[in-house]
């Protein structure tokens, strides 16, 4: 088998390597720029930890990029929660530069998960309106 390697995101080579320990700031976290807080457009999706809804989670940030990517949307958070009162929430937010967040789905409220084809619609309908979402935006008969 062989060993595969992502050309696009190189690590750092020895010259590098050498070049940090004379002083270079390329491979220095010091000198790293930390990303905004809350960057607009994006998401955050609250789930229970407790009733192991991680992969959940992550399929649907992951599935949110794939269709808005940046600059569409510029940040997805996923935050676990473990406690009594957020016992069996799945939410997710849109945030949007000057107004509060956006409730686009609730499992309690609305009786399950979301279907990504309804919530893709609405979070375009916010951050991309008249996107064509394809085969997404075809009326189930």
């Amino acid at each position: 088998m062989t060993e595969m390697t992502d050309v696009s995101c190189p690590l750092p080579s020895e010259q590098e390597n050498a070049d940090q320990a004379k002083g270079n700031p390329t491979l220095d976290s010091s000198t790293f720029i930390p990303p905004v807080p809350l960057a607009y457009p994006s998401i955050i999706i609250e789930f229970c930890d407790r009733c192991r809804w991680l992969h959940r989670a992550t399929w649907v940030s992951t599935e949110l990029f794939l269709t808005f990517p940046p600059p569409a949307l510029k940040a997805i958070s996923i935050i676990p929660l473990n406690s009594e009162e957020t016992g069996g929430r799945f939410r997710v937010w849109l945030n949007l530069e000057g107004s509060p967040p956006q409730l686009m789905w609730d499992r309690k409220i609305e009786g399950g998960f979301p279907e990504l084809k309804g919530l893709k619609q609405r979070i375009r309908d916010h951050v991309q309106p008249g996107k064509s979402l394809g085969h997404s935006d075809k009326k189930s008969e």
